[in-house]
């Protein structure tokens, strides 16, 4: 269907951005399936040869409606207790190892780093709604049990400069590093949403696997640093804060 309108039709400006994937185009989001939540349409039509507006409102609605069955879909396999396969590397497998470089040119190297200790390592996308919602959460971990020998590392699929304004807007500290040129440590990891949340142990296994916002997830991080630590757990939400126990990416 998109194939016979893009080729029928002229379109300037007109942008369907698919939010939280890792291939950037519908085109790609389409053959590989990997469609996220869609983002508020910004269409310009040419005069002539545009599509009609009903056409594109409906196309809209019907992958509005997609999304919203697939988190319900998604949160009902987690009650269930299947796995969620928005990426192949589960609780129990190995960690794919990665080199990359953050903002300041530094590069982080995972075996390098779980020489050290775990590694808490955190994919996003600056413009993806619910990673801006993590973030801020992550860096509360951070700030409680990074260091001494916890490594805390996000993965962004921007350029230096989206990720450089999340990072100030969102009040992110940990280093974060740049995963833009074909994706090859997203693809590694098996991506098709973010955020994605890996907790790493020294062995190189990962412990946590988690897509979108999860509320539990991040508490069972919480804990299991705590108890590496040998430090008290404190609580990552506070009683006044309205926070859901899942956002899917």
């Amino acid at each position: 269907m998109f194939k016979s309108l893009t080729s029928n039709w002229r379109l300037r400006s007109v942008e369907l951005r698919f939010r939280c994937n890792i291939y950037g185009s519908y085109r790609k989001c389409r053959k590989q399936k990997t469609y996220g939540q869609l983002s508020p349409l910004d269409a310009t039509f040419t005069k002539s040869g545009g599509p009609p507006l009903k056409l594109l409102l409906s196309t809209v609605n019907f992958f509005s409606r997609y999304t919203q069955a697939t988190g319900i879909l998604r949160r009902l396999s987690r009650w269930m207790g299947k796995p969620d396969h928005m990426t192949h590397i589960d609780a129990g497998k190995t960690a794919p190892g990665f080199s990359l470089k953050p903002l300041d040119n530094k590069e982080y190297s995972l075996n390098t780093l779980l020489e050290r200790g775990p590694v808490i390592a955190s994919f996003f996308k600056s413009s993806c709604p619910v990673c801006q919602f993590t973030f801020p959460f992550l860096e509360r971990l951070y700030k409680r049990y990074g260091g001494d020998g916890v490594t805390f590392l996000g993965i962004s699929q921007d350029d230096a400069r989206a990720t450089q304004n999340f990072a100030k807007e969102y009040g992110v500290t940990f280093p974060l590093l740049l995963d833009e040129s074909g994706y090859p440590v997203s693809n590694a990891y098996g991506l098709t949403n973010v955020p994605a949340i890996f907790l790493i142990d020294t062995g190189g296994t990962v412990k946590v696997s988690s897509m979108g916002f999860d509320k539990k997830d991040l508490e069972t991080i919480a804990a299991h640093l705590a108890e590496r630590k040998k430090i008290s757990l404190a609580p990552l939400f506070r009683p006044d804060e309205v926070v859901p126990s899942n956002k899917p990416g």
